[in-house]
């Protein structure tokens, strides 16, 4: 308590001359339009700077939730696309959905926890899990693509084998053509490119075509995998292997849709039974 008195008593001129700047300032004000005038803009500017800078940081600190909401609504959007007609006005293909697929997707939206990218077998962990309805064996997309399978699930996460996997090899069907093959990687290609193999030589492809899921695999058909980037490489006497640029980004994964087919049991059951029949 000394010490600040001793600093009062030390530095007092300086308080007298702010206290009586400040009462000068306000009288001031007070008494002249124009001063006035000008204090309420200047303030109303600095205010308003103020305010717009903690609105700039709230909104920043919402983008999570903001996100959240935008895939949650994305799930909705896609579960009505893909019981409609899925057209590409700009193609020369035009998908159908065929009754028997009315309702037979659902998705659920996950985050991504972990990925890799550039090792030899890649793999995705997301933040959803049994508990959330996934399975072993459920298809991985986003709004751009596809993205692997569910490989093993816990209550809360799931680990998903990459499409960037020796291992994973997924049904695609060609855009001009409807023919189908298979889409693969390979673990000394680059993370933005696959290769479309099984492809009779006979079949004219053009580079830019687009590929889409041809519904056979576990992800519904005319979701749109990537283009083609080189059509002249040869695998042998009876098919043609095409490189192609794949529309996932998987170094910049968020949000993803783990693809749910409702009557997927069912089916498994019909041909394990046409199986053992035969």
């Amino acid at each position: 308590m000394k010490n600040l008195w001793l600093f009062l008593v030390r530095y007092n001129a300086i308080f007298w001359f702010i206290l009586f700047f400040a009462i000068s300032l306000i009288l001031v004000v007070q008494n002249n339009n124009f001063q006035r005038a000008s204090f309420i803009n200047s303030s109303n500017v600095v205010v308003g700077s103020f305010y717009q800078q903690v609105n700039s940081w709230k909104s920043y600190l919402a983008l999570r939730d903001a996100n959240e909401k935008l895939a949650a609504e994305n799930v909705l959007l896609r579960q009505q696309v893909q019981n409609l007609r899925q057209a590409d006005t700009t193609a020369d293909s035009v998908y159908l959905v065929d009754s028997i697929e009315q309702g037979r997707y659902a998705f659920i939206v996950a985050n991504v926890a972990n990925n890799s990218v550039h090792q030899k077998s890649n793999y995705l962990t997301l933040d959803k899990g049994t508990a959330d309805g996934v399975e072993k064996g459920m298809g991985v997309i986003t709004s751009n693509g596809v993205v692997g399978i569910v490989l093993q699930t816990s209550a809360h996460f799931s680990s998903v084998q990459s499409l960037l996997h020796p291992d994973t090899k997924i049904s695609v069907t060609l855009d001009s053509s409807a023919v189908f093959g298979s889409l693969v990687w390979g673990s000394n290609i680059d993370p933005r490119f696959a290769m479309v193999r099984d492809i009779p030589n006979h079949v004219q492809v053009k580079k830019g075509e687009k590929v889409y899921t041809s519904g056979y695999s576990l992800f519904p058909a005319g979701i749109h995998v990537g283009d083609i980037e080189e059509t002249d490489i040869k695998s042998g006497e009876s098919f043609l292997d095409l490189k192609l640029k794949l529309s996932t980004n998987f170094s910049n994964l968020n949000h993803v849709y783990i693809v749910r087919d409702l009557l997927l049991h069912e089916k498994q059951t019909l041909e394990t039974t046409t199986q053992d029949n035969g």
